[in-house]
């Protein structure tokens, strides 16, 4: 398989012959509001153009509605007929912006050879859930492909933990940047992201959603500090830039 980290959270991941989009967030940097006054968002401009991240994509993967995920420029730049999969109750507001193949990812699913299953995932813990709403992770599989855990922005819990052993994935992708909302921890920390190597000690990490948003508190450079700190292997721990693209065997 390939994936290639566009920015933040929005992946294009080539997988058993098909080409997957996942969280378009295609803004102009410093085009939106900041969220901690630190700085306007997105930090970072994208690496290509809209047209060239949307070259061969055959599905869109939206894990939530916050604007880092799938923002306006992304509604007006995805074509409108292309099929999307979200979670369930996000299907109409995105059906408002003109897509006419929207399907909520409501159980597994097989497209195209590729078996889908969301996973659960929360946007915190406590009373910050629910000012950061409703959120999915979902697993990839085929036959001769690597099982991919997509995390989704989720701390580390129960359930991911649960997911990591029943699924035994092979490639585990987290939202590490350590954000915060009114001091709350909402994605993955360093420290998080580490521990996810303990758990899974034949899987490789994928590390994304890093260095673009202005509340974030955990940089590509703490993270391998604090796992080569904790002796984690550089080549089980991947902390990709944005437009790097990753060759991940089974």
């Amino acid at each position: 398989m390939q994936l290639e980290l566009i920015r933040n959270a929005t992946l294009k991941i080539t997988y058993a012959g098909h080409v997957l989009l996942i969280d378009p967030y295609f803004a102009p940097r410093h085009s939106l509001p900041s969220f901690t006054g630190r700085s306007p968002n997105p930090m970072t401009e994208l690496p290509r153009s809209t047209d060239e991240i949307l070259g061969g994509v055959e599905l869109v993967i939206v894990s939530h509605l916050h604007t880092d995920h799938f923002d306006a420029v992304a509604k007006e730049r995805v074509t409108k007929s292309l099929p999307i999969l979200c979670q369930p109750g996000d299907e109409g507001s995105i059906r408002d912006a003109g897509f006419i193949d929207v399907t909520p990812l409501a159980d597994t699913t097989v497209w195209n050879g590729i078996t889908i299953t969301p996973r659960q995932g929360s946007h915190g813990l406590g009373p910050v859930i629910e000012k950061m709403g409703r959120v999915i992770g979902l697993t990839l599989a085929a036959p001769g492909e690597p099982t991919v855990y997509w995390a989704g922005d989720t701390v580390l819990y129960r359930p991911v933990i649960e997911t990591i052993r029943q699924v035994s994935p092979d490639i585990i992708v987290t939202h590490s940047c350590g954000a915060k909302w009114d001091g709350d921890l909402i994605v993955m920390d360093a420290e998080q992201t580490v521990e996810v190597t303990r758990l899974a000690p034949e899987a490789i990490v994928v590390a994304t959603h890093m260095e673009a948003l202005d509340h974030a508190t955990i940089t590509r450079q703490d993270l391998r500090q604090t796992a080569d700190a904790t002796g984690v292997d550089p080549s089980r721990l991947l902390i990709p830039a944005d437009g790097e693209t990753l060759r991940l065997d089974k």
